[in-house]
């Protein structure tokens, strides 16, 4: 058997390839600083559809960012989980496969925890609450820690406030939901909530509910007016009740090391103009779920309020079960 123990000559040849391979794939690996006046293209993944309010913020995103970098800085937006559904974004922006995705804090929350006191059923007194606690330290100190995970969290974006939709009756009272089988996000918090309530958490994606409604796999589901408007769930699941049991925000991530790459005056540019596409989004989100009602009334379907109290008393065990909140809770709690 040959030995190269013995050749030096090829031991040293050996080694100067070994070397400069592993040079070739430290400088190529290694994020590359981008200096100003460099042209580059950012991709954004999006998964829900082009008319859909946070796809119309998104593109207000990029034209944004085009603008404050004088065109240095194109975002491209790719819309309808092009790149898969909103977990499948997370995990390729964190490899560096694509720049932005933009998610519901649930999934965040299965990759950055603490992202998960957002989700908790009635966490938010009401919409101004809301804000107050997202733009204030409690919003800072989650976002932060996106950091451990390798992204950045911009603003937080509004997705609505989730009630629940029936296929064959209506949720007149908590005793209603007993037993149902009800599509939520796969997501612990969720389902725990489900299983409080009385019914059953059948977690799937969000494509196969139409489906799973309308052969009921599923009893209902829970969603803002816009999802349950242009998903046409209301065409299988026609009763709605306003119980509002979650209010989870949306956010915008980046890959951290990309976002570092950046010469200063681009990242500033991307924050300002993440920032200024939020606050939009915020205001459209707002106006859609309205007009959303209205053309599900013209649909004919069966809205209907209901007293939250029961619900929430039901869903209370969940906070003492996430000890890991108890200080953003109170911070939650005490902001004014």
């Amino acid at each position: 058997m040959f030995d190269i123990r013995h050749n030096l000559p090829l031991r040293i040849a050996i080694i100067v390839v070994l070397v400069t391979t592993s040079f070739v794939v430290l400088r190529y690996s290694a994020p590359h600083r981008l200096v100003p006046g460099e042209k580059i293209t950012l991709r954004l993944a999006e998964a829900l559809p082009e008319h859909n309010p946070v796809t119309i913020a998104m593109r207000r995103f990029a034209a944004l960012v085009n603008e404050k970098t004088n065109g240095a800085v194109t975002v491209r937006i790719h819309s309808s989980a092009q790149f898969g559904q909103e977990s499948e974004a997370i995990e390729q922006v964190q490899l560096g496969i694509i720049d932005f995705t933009r998610v519901n804090s649930v999934v965040v929350a299965n990759v950055s925890p603490s992202m998960g006191v957002f989700t908790l059923p009635y966490i938010f007194r009401n919409f101004e609450h809301k804000y107050k606690v997202l733009d204030g330290k409690p919003g800072d100190q989650v976002r932060a820690d996106l950091n451990k995970v390798g992204l950045i969290g911009f603003d937080y974006m509004d997705a609505g406030s989730r009630c629940f939709y029936t296929r064959d009756k209506e949720i007149k009272s908590l005793a209603d939901l007993k037993g149902l089988k009800i599509r939520v996000q796969p997501s612990h918090i969720t389902i725990r909530m489900i299983e409080l309530m009385g019914a059953i958490p059948t977690p799937m994606n969000y494509g196969e509910v139409y489906s799973a409604l309308s052969t009921g796999i599923v009893d209902g589901a829970e969603n803002d007016y816009v999802s349950y408007s242009t998903s046409g769930h209301y065409e299988v699941a026609p009763f709605y009740v306003e119980d509002n049991h979650l209010s989870p925000p949306a956010i915008l991530l980046m890959n951290q090391d990309r976002f570092n790459s950046l010469a200063a005056e681009y990242q500033q540019a991307i924050q300002e103009a993440a920032q200024e596409a939020a606050y939009y989004e915020r205001e459209i989100m707002t106006q859609a779920n309205l007009e959303a009602k209205q053309l599900m009334l013209a649909a004919k379907v069966s809205i209907s309020s209901i007293d939250s109290a029961p619900f929430r008393a039901a869903v209370e065990p969940i906070y003492a079960e996430f000890p890991a909140y108890a200080s953003l809770i109170q911070q939650i709690d005490s902001t004014e």
